[in-house]
């Protein structure tokens, strides 16, 4: 089979479309002939070398969630058959033709949606309820503060949170922020120009919000704790702006009753792999058809091929949403 391979760490120029081996089906896997893959920021970290050679527990191969048309199905696997149409988060292997993906880790495609649109879905919209709904206990009529909001989970958060019921802030590149009001934000902030914690402070009358989801790390840390009402939960998913050490005054997490959580799925356990991608079913995935639906955000699409393409579209930030690698038969040869 045609998949991205590289050599060694770098820039983008070093993903090559080359051949790779067929994955060996085990007996929780479905096999599926991949026809669109989620890119993703942890994909340019692997290509960077952030992670070393890793297996994240499918492939070497790049890329967490795919979309396609099952093949071949395991013997443990149930609810599954050979030509269902599914997309889900894999270990690795998605910048493939074919992949495996255990079947805990899968989900129908809804029927309104084509493959290109499915593949925006698993890993976004699954970290979004997990950060905001289940650790940040989100609900009807709470007030939240979303960063990166433009961005792939940014962009599923802001919808999520508006059909939950909540009033939805929102920060974004300026240019950025039209689009996110579609999507359900009240509040949006341009965090070039404007103070996130001031503009909220000054909207809600000092009180600030129930929850705080956050992607950038050590430099908002200290105004999203200054940003949260009594009783708030900052919810951290990212360090895209940094990591490192933080200061906090121990009396504003005690007497203001502050939480913090961390989340990432990639070093979770499989099993809680398993039950964040079930809670998201369950809750949202029939969403996804009929009537008030949800909107998988697709920024762009490029041929597996042009991967590198792909990633530099990502590192210019431009993005609003997600970029997906389709498999277009005439660039695989």
């Amino acid at each position: 089979m045609k998949a991205i391979t590289f050599t060694e760490f770098g820039e983008a120029g070093v993903l090559e479309l080359t051949d790779a081996p067929m994955p060996e089906v085990r007996p929780t896997d479905l096999l599926v002939r991949v026809q669109a893959a989620g890119v993703n920021r942890a994909d340019l970290t692997h290509r960077k070398g952030g992670y070393g050679r890793p297996n994240f527990g499918d492939s070497t191969i790049m890329g967490l969630e795919i979309a396609g048309e099952v093949i071949e199905v395991g013997h443990e696997v149930q609810g599954y058959a050979v030509g269902d149409r599914v997309m889900g988060v894999v270990g690795g292997g998605a910048y493939a033709e074919f992949a495996r993906i255990d079947w805990r880790m899968a989900m129908p495609i809804p029927r309104a949606l084509d493959y290109v649109h499915a593949a925006a879905i698993p890993e976004v919209f699954v970290t979004a309820h997990e950060a905001m709904l289940h650790l940040g206990g989100l609900r009807r009529g709470d007030s939240v503060l979303i960063h990166a909001a433009a961005g792939g989970v940014g962009s599923a958060a802001v919808q999520l949170a508006y059909a939950t019921g909540a009033r939805v802030f929102a920060t974004a590149d300026g240019n950025k922020l039209e689009r996110v009001v579609h999507l359900g934000a009240e509040v949006v902030i341009d965090y070039r120009t404007e103070d996130f914690a001031e503009v909220i402070a000054k909207t809600t009358n000092g009180r600030g919000v129930d929850v705080v989801v956050d992607f950038v790390g050590a430099p908002y840390f200290a105004r999203n704790l200054a940003t949260l009402a009594n009783g708030g939960r900052l919810i951290q998913v990212g360090i895209l702006g940094g990591g490192g050490q933080v200061a906090v005054e121990l009396e504003q997490i005690l007497y203001r009753h502050l939480q913090i959580k961390g989340t990432v799925m990639k070093s979770r356990p499989q099993a809680e792999k398993h039950a964040m991608v079930k809670r998201f079913r369950e809750h949202w995935l029939d969403r996804f058809d009929g009537g008030a639906r949800l909107e998988p955000v697709v920024d762009s699409t490029f041929a597996l091929a042009h991967a590198a393409d792909a990633h530099r579209r990502m590192e210019s930030a431009a993005n609003v949403g997600k970029i997906i690698l389709t498999m277009e038969a005439a660039d695989l040869v």
